[in-house]
């Protein structure tokens, strides 16, 4: 395995003989696809089994699930490859690492939010690792800090740029001096096994905001539209044939109600057809007339899925009573289902048919609030029925195909 300067330099920063050894914490930032995150998994690892014997652990992300995908599974391979044992017990969220006669335990932790904190409550800490510090919130990280009380624990950051006014930018980034952390920043040239190739399809899959955070590595406001790149040169036909359809709604009362009816042909989901209803202008319609309007849109379709607004309760309600639909809450990370949804069209993976003219007259107009991060809640409804199905179908394709309701036609 081949590692640049800055990865080693990152990996080793704890030896007694490097000149980073004075440092309490290491703190690395920047691009997307920089080879941050495996050698700092690899350097914690091996700094905790150079100094410790029995002690605990923390390895921290914002789920235990993405923190084994985004962490784990790549790290066992490659400390096996180094001569460690490593046993990963799935069910206690623990991995444990043995070389000769030394072993240490490594807790895997998940900071969804600031109620995760007491997860880690009570543990004695030799040190902690976190896995996109920026995604956490800052009392769990204060909390995993607090819990390292071990003498010469060290602290271990990675994370991709946010807001220039998130807590850890301040906090930490521009306080690395005052907190004795070694900061360094990476790009894409940073990682020996990004060929050149690679990093042009990753430039051309980001714009604006996005593309500054997580290409160029910078810490800059939300600002301007936030699907710049949706122009009506992008607008697709309506496929001839789908093998799949689903529907994602955004429901509203005296706010619009966006239903987007998606079909799926070959590896791509069209958005084929679409319901857009507003009670602003046209009076507001019970639920039951927007279920009228579904089955509308649904007409002569076997729909596998209706993923719907998480907050419309009563819809949702209404959906099953009539037992033709099976329908679930929509995930709803606003920030984290922008940058999902801006990468699913900029692939080609989710495309929007001309026909569907509300949704385009929204790529148009919805936009960061100024200072804020986050979207202008104007001219957003089919924006955010986009961001539901994106997130909760498309992202999380297991168990979709097997919701099939077979009531109804």
């Amino acid at each position: 395995m081949q590692f640049s300067r800055k990865q080693l330099r990152a990996m080793s920063w704890w030896c007694p003989d490097s000149a980073d050894a004075a440092y309490d914490a290491l703190i690395c930032d920047g691009a997307v696809r920089s080879g941050k995150t495996l050698c700092m998994g690899l350097g914690f690892v091996c700094w905790a089994m150079a100094n410790f014997q029995e002690r605990s652990f923390a390895v921290c992300g914002k789920t235990v699930r993405s923190l084994r995908r985004n962490l784990i599974t790549t790290l066992l391979p490659a400390l096996t490859a180094a001569g460690f044992c490593c046993e990963l017990k799935n069910g206690e969220s623990l991995l444990l690492v043995t070389a000769g006669q030394h072993q240490n335990r490594f807790y895997l932790f998940g900071g969804r939010d600031a109620g995760s904190a007491a997860l880690i409550q009570g543990i004695t800490l030799a040190g902690v690792l976190f896995d996109e510090a920026a995604l956490m919130p800052q009392e769990f990280v204060q909390q995993a800090l607090a819990r390292c009380s071990v003498e010469g624990s060290r602290f271990w950051f990675n994370c991709n740029p946010e807001n220039p006014g998130h807590w850890f930018y301040r906090e930490w980034i521009q306080g690395a001096a005052a907190k004795n952390a070694l900061y360094l920043h990476f790009t894409m040239e940073d990682n020996p096994g990004l060929s050149a190739k690679m990093r042009a399809r990753y430039r051309s899959l980001y714009t604006g905001t996005f593309y500054e955070r997580y290409v160029l590595g910078r810490w800059v406001a939300a600002e301007g539209l936030i699907y710049p790149f949706m122009t009506a040169a992008l607008a697709a036909d309506v496929p001839e044939a789908c093998t799949e359809y689903a529907v994602s709604c955004d429901y509203g009362t005296q706010n619009p109600s966006s239903f987007g009816l998606w079909g799926k042909s070959g590896n791509v989901w069209y958005r084929v057809d679409e319901y857009y209803y507003d009670g602003r202008k046209s009076g507001s319609r019970t639920d039951e007339e927007h279920y009228r309007g579904l089955e509308e849109l649904c007409r002569g379709k076997r729909i596998t899925r209706v993923v719907a607004d998480p907050s419309a309760a009563s819809f949702m309600e209404t959906i099953r009573r009539h037992g033709r639909f099976a329908v679930v809450p929509a995930q709803n990370d606003v920030l984290q289902g922008i940058r999902r949804t801006g990468l699913a069209l900029k692939e080609g993976r989710v495309r929007i048919c001309r026909n569907c003219r509300d949704i385009w007259r929204e790529f148009s107009l919805y936009r960061w609030q100024d200072g804020k991060e986050a979207p202008v809640k104007e001219n957003d409804h089919a924006m955010d029925d986009l961001r539901y199905f994106v997130s909760t179908l498309l992202e999380n394709r297991g168990g979709f195909a097997a919701a099939v309701v077979t009531r109804g036609g």
